[in-house]
């Protein structure tokens, strides 16, 4: 076996051997003790021996434990030398002095029992510098409160006797002196090793402080009966001291478990107000019995701390209310202002802007960034976030503030003289570019002069909204509408139904898109997987899809693998791969009966569940080569019978009321309204597309 293995591991049943018997030992020491079992000459027995035995093992446990387990070393080596101390002081005692008529004081023995209290002290100093990491004012406050109150009682309850009975010369003074010192200070020591846990010592530290606070109070009710001429020779209260050591050791071999101090809960408010109290009780008996000076001088203490810690507690609520402020007003990814930061700041902005000063309200959205995050995944996007926020603050500093409204948009407010807002506009978007191998992000903006164009912050972020998307949508990736103009051109010489067909599906997709909250680039990769979603039908015969009659069971599974060919075709342009996805689920069913996949609920992509409503709609309302088309009011309510099983039924009722809105809907309108409703869709997108300067 390694040598530096801890032999009560590697052998757990000899620990719990030594304990057992050690257990034993001090609940016959207590028994003859405190309930004078066992004959009268056992007596020697039981006082020295089994007395004797059970310090020194304890003391021996203690210093074992810091040899063999790193953890804590110096803390436990200390302890055990302290622990060492006291008992060989007992054993000086029983072996010299127990004979003497008047042993000397100060004799070894009070050299002995008196080194225990440094080395305790520095233990308990070394443990709390290594565990308890966080520093918390309050919980300091609490220390000192539970330390003076501890003192003030020990002081009115053991001054008085113990200095009475004091007498002899200097150094017998001062001996007797240092035993009730020194074991209030142990105890308020302990009580403030407590509250930095948070009044949450756990095991290890609740055992720790039990064994001490009873070592000290056995050591009070010792001198209080001495003091008095009450004490004797074999009473229950020699079996307390043993006690106290072996509770030193049973926290020295257990597995310690240290946790982070939490100011919560009600034992945060509960520890110090008992102490509070114990402090007035004092005050309040010393109406009635005077007390002793320090005892009063303690209370009186102890009260001055509560006032600080009320101090100290309304100080760390303000700055917690400060900072939870100022997280609800920040974003936690940037650092920069979020959207209730801006609103709020706009409506500032408002107020103090004019004609001769006025302020430039920029909202932006990035271009490519969601490819950015397919490619590089969501640690690396959120990086370049952090990036592109930090160049936004540089370059809009010392004119206004950033924003991150959230996702990949961003907004900056700036005060400049009109001559100089063309160029803040131009640097705020430069900041908002960064490109590198495979990747190209920039962003489309939407700019609204306040207070000419806006006097109100809802509608000026409206209407900044509105120009930011018809620049987003208009401006597109350029390889990918280069792809989709050749992609619809084969489709127009192969079918010039489809492309129609396409142009308006698209347009109601995006309408409905849009009428769901998707922004962005989602709404452009819905766009060309709208227009493209039938791209795999170049690969199915003619003789299929033009078809007068029902197809046959090989001709429908012909047919079903189109979304498929669609995804391998578009595959081939990188800058098509989002759209692939969708165009592949676009024939996916909401109940899980669709194809290719079966996917089912939520499964399918959003934007594939918008172009499905939206095509089946568009082809409804068309002629077919079996079939002819029907009225938009019969499409509508064959919508509506297959929401939830074909179709989801959100997007089936965003897209109703889009229809809706439009005036579609009413009783009047006849097949050649619709179509020059969805035309003249059409007909807007397009123009939208041509005024950014898109290939249309």
């Amino acid at each position: 076996m390694d040598a530096n293995v801890d032999p009560l591991i590697s052998r757990p049943w000899k620990g719990r051997l030594l304990a057992a018997l050690a257990l034993v030992a001090l609940a016959a020491h207590a028994a003859h003790t405190g309930l004078g079992l066992g004959k009268p000459e056992l007596n020697a027995v039981f006082d020295e021996w089994i007395y004797n035995g059970l310090m020194l093992g304890a003391a021996f446990a203690c210093v074992l434990r810091g040899v063999l387990r790193p953890a804590d070393r110096a803390a436990w080596l200390l302890l055990g030398a302290g622990a060492l101390a006291w008992s060989g002081g007992d054993l000086y005692y029983s072996l010299v002095l127990a004979d003497e008529a008047e042993p000397p004081l100060p004799s070894v023995s009070d050299v002995l029992f008196l080194s225990f209290y440094p080395a305790a002290y520095a233990a308990l100093a070394l443990m709390a510098r290594r565990h308890v990491r966080e520093f918390h004012a309050s919980l300091w406050v609490d220390a000192l409160l539970g330390a003076l109150a501890v003192s003030a009682v020990a002081a009115a309850l053991l001054y008085d006797a113990v200095t009475v009975g004091i007498g002899g010369d200097t150094k017998a003074i001062v001996t007797l002196l240092a035993y009730p010192v020194g074991d209030v200070l142990l105890l308020a020591l302990v009580t403030g090793l407590l509250a930095l846990t948070g009044w949450r010592p756990g095991a290890t530290w609740g055992i720790i402080g039990a064994a001490l606070a009873l070592g000290a109070a056995g050591d009070a009710v010792y001198l209080y009966q001495a003091s008095t001429g009450a004490y004797g020779e074999g009473t229950i209260l020699d079996s307390v001291w043993p006690a106290s050591l072996l509770l030193l050791a049973v926290a020295a071999w257990r597995t310690p478990r240290w946790g982070a101090a939490k100011i919560e809960g009600l034992r945060i408010l509960a520890m110090p107000a008992l102490f509070a109290f114990t402090a007035m009780a004092l005050l309040v008996a010393d109406q009635f019995e005077p007390l002793n000076a320090p005892a009063i001088i303690l209370a009186c203490a102890t009260i001055g701390a509560l006032i600080l810690r009320l101090a100290v507690t309304l100080r760390e609520n303000l700055r917690m209310v400060a900072s939870s402020r100022g997280e609800a007003l920040t974003d936690s990814l940037t650092g920069l202002g979020n959207r209730r930061k801006l609103v709020a700041d706009l409506d500032a902005e408002l107020a103090l802007a004019s004609a001769e000063e006025p302020r430039l309200l920029i909202l932006f959205d990035l271009d490519g960034f969601k490819r950015y995050n397919d490619s590089f995944g969501h640690l690396a996007g959120d990086a370049l976030l952090a990036r592109l926020g930090r160049k936004l603050i540089a370059a809009v500093r010392p004119y206004g503030e950033a924003y991150r409204l959230g996702g990949d948009e961003f907004c900056v407010v700036v005060s400049a003289v009109p001559q100089r807002l063309e160029d803040l506009l131009a640097h705020a978007s430069a900041a908002l570019r960064e490109s590198g191998e495979g990747f190209e992000v920039e962003s489309s903006y939407g700019a609204v002069a306040l207070p000419h164009e806006a006097d109100d912050a809802a509608l000026a972020l409206q209407l900044a909204d509105e120009r930011m998307y018809a620049r987003k949508e208009g401006r597109g990736s350029p390889d990918r509408l280069e792809t989709r103009d050749v992609l619809m051109r084969a489709l127009q010489a192969r079918q010039p139904d489809l492309r129609a067909h396409a142009t308006a599906t698209a347009a109601l997709a995006v309408a409905v898109a849009r009428r769901l909250g998707l922004t962005g680039e989602a709404l452009d990769e819905i766009a060309r997987a709208a227009e493209l979603h039938d791209v795999g039908k170049v690969a199915v015969p003619d003789a299929i899809l033009g078809k007068p009659e029902s197809l046959s069971d090989d001709e429908w599974a012909f047919m079903r693998r189109h979304p498929i060919l669609g995804e391998r075709i578009l595959n081939g342009a990188a800058a098509m791969r989002p759209v692939a996805r969708i165009v592949r689920s676009t024939h996916e069913h909401w109940d899980g009966g669709g194809y290719p996949d079966g996917l089912a609920g939520d499964a399918i992509p959003i934007g594939a569940r918008i172009v499905a409503v939206c095509a089946a709609f568009a082809a409804m309302t068309s002629d077919r080569p079996y079939r002819a088309r029907l009225e938009p009011a019969g499409a509508a309510g064959e919508l509506r019978r297959a929401a939830g099983a074909q179709f989801d039924p959100t997007v089936v009722e965003a897209f109703l009321a889009e229809l809706a809105d439009s005036g579609w809907g009413a009783e009047e309108t006849g097949p050649d309204d619709h179509l020059a409703y969805v035309q003249e869709v059409a007909d807007q997108l397009r123009d939208v597309l041509q005024s950014e300067g898109a290939r249309v």
